[in-house]
């Protein structure tokens, strides 16, 4: 099954992945975007596209 990773190196915790997520995968820790859900991931890819800084990646 495949799940979104999050390139910390490239990711600047902007939020649009939380906001364009249908099923809630992510969240906010603190100050860092996390992947809380991965298990609910159904694969749409909107945060994959959605990104700015092409942080994510589904696989």
């Amino acid at each position: 099954m495949e799940r979104p990773y999050i390139d910390y190196k490239k990711c600047t915790s902007c939020g649009t992945c939380i906001n364009v997520c249908p099923v809630s995968v992510f969240a906010k820790e603190g100050k860092k975007t996390v992947v809380k859900n991965p298990g609910d991931c159904i694969q749409c890819r909107a945060c994959e596209a959605s990104c700015p800084e092409k942080a994510i990646q589904v696989k």
